[in-house]
Parts: C-alpha cells; sequence; structure tokens
C-alpha cells in the first residue's frame, strides 16, 4: 500500500520503521509492465540503497545474502504495516527526529551483526517443522 501514497517515504515511527531511515530508495517513475528496459532503470534508482519502493509497484529489496534481503524485506514489510495502521488511525504520528532516527538505523546495520542469518535460520527451521516439503 506504501507504493501508492501520494508520499510513499517510509517515516521513523518506530524502531523498525528507523531501520530503514535513508536506506530506501523511491521510484515513481512506473511506465506500466516493465517488459524492456526496466531493469536498467530501476538498478538506478536503487543508488546503492538495500530497499527500492516502487510507486504503484511494490518493493524491491537486494542484499549480500540471501538471509539479508529476507530480514530486510520481512521488516520492512512490517514497518509499512506499522505506518498504514497508524495513519488509519486518523491521530497525529509520533515522527522520531532525525537523530534518533539515523542512530537506531546505525544500531540495526551497524551494531546487530548476525541478526539477519539468525532470524532466516529460524525461520527456516519453523518450515523444517510444519512443512518440510518447501525443501524438496
Amino acid at each position: 500500500m506504501l507504493s501508492c501514497l501520494q508520499d510513499p517515504v517510509l517515516p521513523p515511527l518506530d524502531q523498525n520503521c528507523m531501520r530503514f531511515f535513508e536506506r530506501v530508495a523511491v521510484d515513481t517513475a512506473f511506465d506500466g509492465m516493465g517488459l524492456g528496459d526496466e531493469a536498467e532503470r530501476v538498478s538506478r534508482a536503487l543508488e546503492g540503497k538495500p530497499v527500492l519502493l516502487m510507486g504503484q509497484h511494490g518493493v524491491l529489496v537486494v542484499g549480500p545474502t540471501v538471509a539479508q534481503a529476507f530480514d530486510d524485506l520481512y521488516y520492512f514489510e512490517r514497518s509499512c504495516e506499522t505506518y498504514i495502521t497508524a495513519l488509519m488511525t486518523g491521530k497525529p504520528l509520533r515522527i522520531a527526529s532525525a537523530r534518533v532516527a539515523h542512530k537506531t538505523m546505525r544500531q540495526w546495520v551497524e551494531d546487530y551483526d548476525g541478526f539477519a542469518d539468525q532470524h532466516f535460520s529460524e525461520m527456516k527451521a519453523v518450515l523444517d517443522d510444519e512443512r518440510s516439503s518447501y525443501a524438496q
């Protein structure tokens, strides 16, 4: 839903949202189905960031490992859900300062080493227990 808003920027509402502060590129140049040179345009639009929010389309996440990309996608989705739910209340939003948001983002990215790998391993363990056929 965030990609459909006039202003699709995710504000730093909570610590999950702050994780993506200054780490999301926004592409509002949707011009129909990407059947031609879309890959070139999208790769340039990433601007070296791990998340690209493509207006009127959705999200693209890249990372150095599958675990990191999965973790960023998982928490970006949760962050968007938090934001959209907060908007639905119609109440004023409590947006964190840029200082706090930047500090929290750095803590997620720089100080929480191994988190993505642990998260991914636990998700695979749950699948192994509940739906082991995914691995076949």
